[in-house]
């Protein structure tokens, strides 16, 4: 683990083929919480979620010790939530060449009111190559929350990039693990009851299996590798069992 701030405990870990997840742990839960990010390094950088605006300083920091943060091309997200997109502007502002990339109804709702350049808004199975990687936009409305809800897959590394699912609670101090995160994730979700109630669940569910992820790129908690689409489907039973 590459600690990038001593103070925060902010760090960054390759967990797939240029592909870095950059963790800060908070006391913002009981047990603790952890915000992560995720860089994928190429010739057209990428970052999916930007962190909440007071935490720029610090996934900046982390972003720079692996490139400069001028070089990143795009700033990715998956719903418009502060952790999401908070800092969105900082980063648009430190990367003069970059824009937000998100769905198109992100693009449509959210994004290219408030951004300070236009969104790349992505359509359904839209494919996107950064050099080495090719990313795939997966539209996911509601799943788990969000109409403008969406995810990458990229399917050179075989790593989702799944936001908000299998949410797990505490410090995240493994950053990338092969043990259970469906307990945890479930754990953590049935209290809060953050995720919504759509009728087309399972279908989502199947639509981001079908893509056979080895790795899932959790945006709190640790990383997961295994067999993504059976860990997707038994997290649909969940969903479909409440």
């Amino acid at each position: 683990m590459a600690i990038t701030n001593a103070v925060s405990g902010t760090n960054i870990n390759e967990i797939a083929d240029g592909i870095y997840r950059i963790n800060t742990p908070t006391d913002t839960a009981p047990g603790g919480f952890s915000f992560n990010q995720y860089l994928v390094l190429d010739d057209q950088p990428l970052l999916f979620h930007t962190g909440p605006k007071k935490m720029f300083p610090l996934v900046r920091a982390a972003v720079e010790s692996v490139m400069p943060v001028s070089r990143l091309r795009f700033i990715s997200l998956s719903h418009f939530e502060a952790d999401e997109c908070g800092s969105l502007n900082e980063w648009l502002a430190a990367a003069p060449q970059s824009m937000p990339l998100c769905s198109r109804v992100a693009a449509l709702v959210s994004i290219n009111d408030v951004a300070d350049r236009p969104a790349q808004a992505m359509a359904d199975g839209e494919e996107l190559l950064l050099g080495r990687h090719m990313l795939k936009w997966l539209d996911a409305a509601h799943l788990p929350h969000g109409w403008e809800t969406g995810y990458l897959m990229d399917t050179t590394s075989r790593t989702l990039f799944c936001g908000d699912l299998f949410t797990q609670g505490g410090r995240g101090e493994v950053a990338l693990t092969n043990g259970d995160i469906l307990e945890p994730s479930e754990a953590f979700r049935k209290p809060m009851d953050y995720f919504s109630h759509s009728i087309h669940t399972r279908a989502l569910i199947e639509k981001l299996a079908q893509e056979d992820p080895v790795t899932l790129a959790c945006m709190h908690g640790s990383a997961w590798s295994g067999n993504g689409a059976d860990l997707l489907r038994a997290l649909g039973d969940r969903l479909t069992q409440q």
